[in-house]
């Protein structure tokens, strides 16, 4: 995995308390091509916060991911992130893009995947580190184990793994140097329902836990919406932020859309958008 811009090495940051808010975007747009795939976008993220990015396929949701890591600038607006531009705080920055599989026959363990979200970004052979660093560095990759609850596969090979696994695995990369945000590129993609869960429980405790502001990038609402702050929907050019009960609705989407759509509550809860094929927040659409 490549870190954003601007990690540093192997160094074991302590807790950080800041009073800025972790996120902004302020009247953001992002065109390309000439189209515009979203526009009007207002955030403002805190310490702690699990935010969800929705919206149909193909309308830009990971866009604004990469605006935000710097790695696509925007047409409009401005964005801050700890309080700097994006691309000058990716030491402060957990980044996981969207899911990759190891091949079967990948022999590298666990541990050492998530070791890599230390120092996996220098080049060269790694120098050894000073008696207390190496502890420290040590202790840091065993805490994140345990917090996304891998104790009991870190030392298997990752591609002995199943594919919840190694999500986990890969999170707790993402926060090993104590980020202050960690940016989830549909981190749930290509898992069945129970792993969905499960991550998705890992990440809203993580948030809480850890006091991480969490921007995640969903193509179905329903395994994180208990534990939503609130949603960003993208669509037609255009944007919604709120909390899920005043985004998630049939007037909101209908704004939108400019397109009646309606949104039905399922007897399980799930949330389930009826008159646009295209869009995502959960449940199977009708034409």
């Amino acid at each position: 995995m490549e870190p954003p811009a601007g990690a540093a090495g192997a160094r074991i940051p302590g807790p950080r308390q800041a009073a800025e808010p972790v996120l902004e975007l302020r009247d953001t747009a992002v065109r390309v091509g000439g189209r515009t795939l979203w526009s009007g976008v207002n955030l403002t993220v805190g310490t702690g916060e699990f935010i969800a990015v929705l919206g149909p396929n193909g309308v830009g949701k990971s866009s604004l991911v990469r605006a935000v890591l710097g790695a696509m600038p925007v047409a409009a607006g401005e964005v801050r992130v700890l309080g700097a531009r994006p691309g000058r705080t990716g030491d402060r920055i957990g980044y996981l893009p969207q899911r990759r599989s190891f091949d079967a026959s990948m022999r590298i363990r666990g541990i050492d995947v998530v070791r890599l979200g230390l120092d996996g970004d220098r080049w060269g052979v790694p120098l050894p580190l000073p008696g207390p660093h190496r502890r420290a560095a040590r202790e840091r990759v065993a805490q994140v184990i345990e917090l996304v609850g891998a104790t009991a596969y870190a030392h298997r090979a990752v591609g002995e793994c199943s594919g919840g696994e190694q999500q986990r695995l890969l999170i707790a990369q993402a926060l090993v140097r104590r980020p202050r945000l960690l940016l989830l590129d549909e981190p749930l993609d290509s898992l069945d329902l129970s792993h969905q869960g499960g991550v998705a429980a890992l990440i809203g405790r993580i948030c809480h836990q850890e006091g991480v502001a969490v921007v995640m990038v969903a193509h179905d609402v329903n395994p994180i919406l208990h534990h939503l702050d609130r949603v960003v929907y993208l669509a037609e050019g255009g944007s919604a932020t709120g909390t899920p009960q005043d985004v998630i609705n049939s007037e909101t989407l209908t704004g939108l859309y400019d397109t009646p759509v309606e949104v039905l509550r399922a007897s399980d809860g799930r949330l389930v958008v009826v008159g646009r094929p295209d869009s995502s927040v959960g449940g199977h659409d009708a034409g």
